[in-house]
């Protein structure tokens, strides 16, 4: 049995979830599916799935092996389209990553875009808070929010966003007033589990060089964006929360960003592919077209909640 074609099959195996899937997925029968995965498995010398009749999951020594399958996959997707010649159309199929709020209202609408303009070309897109390494995952681009540590990648600044702290209007208005951070401690807090549960640290005040810390009590504690911005709306209290999530609410006047003169330096937002990825066809044309509205979108995020 060819090792490259079985390796395609545990790879779409797991990407949809199950070997029935994976059947539907490429046209071949169940047996065929099943074959292909003993096969490997027989030529590693170790179990790469524990199967039951509804899903899959990696073993231990499948996790490692899924990793090294997507990046082989990926090169040799990238060496096929690379002898094509600068000249092939875009085709084939993009992965992407960002986090899971980004993904959802900033970057789907731009690849719906891509998808009409390049119709050769399919997109699998991971919407992940944590950082995904991008070789190992077989990744062609992500959404990236901080500071980059690996040099090993190519990054296209596209904006960046600062954390800000914000309320509705009617809850300010029924509560004391929150003039410095240390007035947080006094009002009910929606906390967001990305952002700290019972503290948020702000810049140093004058004449100290480490943080300021603001302990509190939540009320709320929440680990979904959507779902703080909800209860911030509401007026339950006051949250804590990236400018570019509540850009919409700040415009139409339903949250109000507070404690603006203590604000966090922003954070740089970056398009990053692994070296070499920029000259693969399809990935060329999504940041050709992805980049400039990226940038433009950021920017009005900014000027909306500065």
């Amino acid at each position: 049995m060819d090792r490259l074609d079985a390796m395609k099959v545990f790879v779409v195996a797991l990407d949809e979830g199950s070997l029935a899937g994976a059947s539907r997925k490429l046209r071949r029968s169940p047996a065929a599916v099943s074959r292909a995965i003993a096969f490997l498995e027989e030529h590693v010398g170790a179990e790469l799935l524990h199967r039951t009749t509804r899903s899959l999951k990696l073993s231990e020594a499948g996790e490692r092996y899924a990793a090294v399958c997507r990046r082989v996959l990926t090169d040799l997707e990238e060496a096929d389209l690379l002898a094509a010649g600068e000249r092939s159309a875009p085709r084939g199929t993009l992965t992407l990553t960002a986090p899971v709020f980004m993904g959802e209202t900033v970057l789907c609408p731009i690849l719906n875009a891509f998808m009409d303009a390049y119709p050769a070309v399919s997109v699998r897109l991971y919407l992940l808070d944590r950082p995904v390494n991008l070789i190992d995952e077989g990744v062609d681009i992500a959404l990236r929010i901080g500071q980059l540590a690996d040099s090993s990648l190519v990054a296209t600044r596209v904006g960046e966003i600062r954390r800000v702290v914000a309320a509705a209007p009617r809850y300010l208005t029924q509560n004391p007033r929150i003039v410095e951070p240390a007035d947080l401690a006094k009002h009910q807090i929606i906390a967001f589990t990305d952002f700290g549960l019972d503290s948020w640290s702000f810049p140093p005040l004058d004449g100290s060089s480490v943080p300021h810390i603001v302990h509190f009590t939540p009320r709320i504690i929440v680990n979904s964006i959507r779902g703080a911005i909800v209860s911030a709306v509401s007026g339950r209290g006051v949250t804590r929360i990236f400018s570019y999530q509540i850009a919409d609410q700040v415009r139409e006047g339903s949250l109000e960003i507070i404690l603006k003169n203590h604000d966090d330096r922003p954070f740089p937002l970056h398009l990053i592919a692994p070296q070499g990825r920029l000259s693969v066809p399809k990935v060329r044309a999504f940041v050709d077209l992805a980049v400039p509205r990226l940038r433009s979108h950021f920017a009005h995020a900014s000027r909306d909640t500065g």
